[in-house]
Formats: structure tokens, sequence, C-alpha cells
């Protein structure tokens, strides 16, 4: 027999209204009060559909379990949980960065999760900080909705970043679409007609509306021909696929990558081939890490630690009571133009 867990009630507070309990939970959603527990505590051992029941049915009834509670009320921690879909490579060191910047600033400190692509793993993640944490930075490119329900604990003040639904929370997100669009566009502007893009992978929200751009500007010059090839993110990704191109004898003057990771892989093929970049060929990516700078790519900049200060600060915020803001807020990345894309004679 699993025992009710003390709650609080955040719906009710100071309104004389009766706290909702385990067992009210367990009608709601139409399953055993065992299973709310497990479902609650995060145990692998239960099934995506029961868990989302368990979720949707704790959140109508603003049941929190105690651990939870806890964080919400005078003992506070003061410490944050952010879950990241990787904890390697530039980009994501450059969020934390801005993350850890703003958090300390404000007396908070990181508590960092790797989502490993696995969303029970990630949610059980998530449901291991509460009582830890007061509010969780959760950046979810892959999610949808009916996920998200299942990564966030009920009742644990969450802000979402590059996920494709806020689900009534605060969402930061990239304008992907229309940076990939501001990109192609140069990339035309310049001469550029048989354009390659690399996408990143299956799933991810930044990938698609990237490609989403990239097609909708190609539209736009009846002279110009699209060429579609799968990415992964990688440096060793971008690199894969234009040597491909380049096995079977695929005529193209441009490569977009949708990250600068496989724009530095392909720049690496395309140099080791003898092919002239920019003269030749023209190489862009899109996210401007650190290292992009180095090499001179044209990249379209995304201000990563910028990204994470934010979403730290929306966080702090609600914390502080000072409200929930649900909105989304699209973050516009800047034109970079380097020496992948410029003639010697334009730089002159």
């Amino acid at each position: 027999m699993v025992a009710d867990d003390p709650v609080v009630d955040t719906k009710g507070w100071g309104t004389g209204m009766a706290a909702a309990n385990i067992r009210d939970v367990a009608h709601r959603a139409g399953v055993s009060v065992a299973s709310v527990s497990r479902a609650l505590n995060g145990h692998s051992n239960v099934h995506p559909d029961t868990r989302a029941k368990v979720n949707a049915a704790a959140k109508a009834l603003g049941y929190v379990p105690h651990a939870g509670a806890r964080s919400l009320s005078m003992a506070r921690t003061h410490a944050i949980g952010v879950v990241l879909p990787d904890l390697h490579g530039e980009f994501f060191s450059e969020i934390v960065r801005g993350m850890d910047r703003e958090a300390s600033g404000r007396g908070y400190q990181l508590l960092l999760s790797n989502m490993h692509a696995d969303i029970d793993m990630a949610s059980h993640a998530t449901r291991a900080m509460r009582g830890r944490v007061d509010g969780l930075v959760v950046m979810a490119p892959q999610v949808d909705a009916a996920g998200l329900e299942i990564l966030l604990p009920p009742g644990l003040p969450a802000v979402l970043v590059h996920s494709a639904d806020g689900s009534g929370r605060p969402l930061l997100r990239i304008d992907s679409q229309h940076g990939a669009e501001t990109m192609t566009r140069h990339l035309l502007a310049i001469g550029k007609r048989r354009i390659v893009h690399i996408t990143g992978p299956a799933g991810n929200i930044d990938s698609a509306e990237r490609q989403a751009g990239f097609l909708a500007a190609m539209a736009e010059r009846g002279d110009a021909e699209p060429i579609v090839v799968a990415g992964d993110f990688s440096d060793d990704g971008g690199a894969a696929a234009v040597r491909d191109l380049l096995a079977v004898g695929t005529r193209f003057d441009a490569v977009f990558a949708a990250n600068d990771m496989m724009a530095l892989g392909a720049l690496t093929v395309l140099r080791d081939a003898g092919i002239d970049v920019p003269g030749d060929v023209a190489v862009a990516g899109f996210d401007d890490v650190p290292l992009a700078r180095y090499l001179a790519l044209t990249t379209m900049r995304v201000h990563m630690a910028e990204i994470g200060a934010q979403a730290v600060a929306r966080l702090v915020a609600q914390l502080e009571g000072k409200g929930a803001d649900a909105s989304t807020e699209l973050l516009v990345p800047d034109l970079v133009v380097r020496q992948t894309t410029q003639s010697e004679k334009a730089r002159r």
C-alpha cells in the first residue's frame, strides 16, 4: 500500500480549498495509487500513456508531491536544473556559459543533465531533480507536446528553450526559418545556384525550420536548384555528406549546412579535394560557434550565451513571484559574412 504524500495545493493557497491527494490523482487518471506514485517519482517501468495521464491529472488538480512542494515553499534550494540534448560541443557550452553567468549573478547554482536522446531517461532525470532544484530550464528540440508532459514534473516551474511547443510555459526559440532564408538569399546574391543544404537530425525543430527556410528562399529564384542531403549536426556528418556528393559526381557551387559543425566538416573535405572555397564552392553554416570565427566561416550568428542567460532570467522571475510569462520569444539570428563565401577581390 502506498501512503499519501504530503501536498501543497498551489491553486488553493489562501482560498480555503481542500488540497488534492494522491488518491484524487489516481481517480482522475483512472489508474492505481501505486501507478501514480511510480509515475510521479520517475520510475522507468511506467508506460508513457500512463505517465502522461498521471501528469495531466496532477496538473489539473494542482497536486504537488511533498518534495516538489518544498521547492515551492520557503525551503528554497537556490539551484536550477538544466536538461540539454547534449553536454558536449561548442553550441551547448556557450548556452551553459550564459546560464551560469546569469544564475551565479542572481545567487543560484546549476545542476546539469543530458537527455541522451531518450525521453524516458530525461524524464527520470527531471524527476530526480525534484526537491533538489527550484525550477528547470529544458532544451528539448526533438520533443513534442505530449513528450513535454512526460518530461516535466507537475508543479515545478520551467522555462523551455528550442522546443516545438511551449505547452503553456515560457519558451525561447531561434527564428531558424528566417535565418535560413537570409543565408540562402546571401548565397543566391553572390551568384550561387546549385546549393546543397545539409540538414540536421530528423525530428529536430531547428533542422526542420532551417530546411523550410532554405527551400522557401530557393523557390524565389526560377533558376535555383536545391539539393537536400541528410546530416546529423556533427562535423563527421557534414564531411560524409559532401564526400558522398563528390563520389557520385554531383555538381554544386555552394554548401549551406544547418549548423556550423557540419559546415566545418564539409569545408575540410572540399579543401582536401583541392576545391577552391569560395571560388568554386561557397560554404556557410548556422550558429557562429567560436571555432567558426577562427576558420572564417560565413554563418548565421545565434547569440547562444544570451539565450541561456535569458532562459535563467525568465525562470528566476517566476521563482521570485514576478509572474510566469508563458509567451514564446523568437530570437532573430544575424548574418555574418566571412571568407568562405566572399572572394579575395570582394574582401579588398
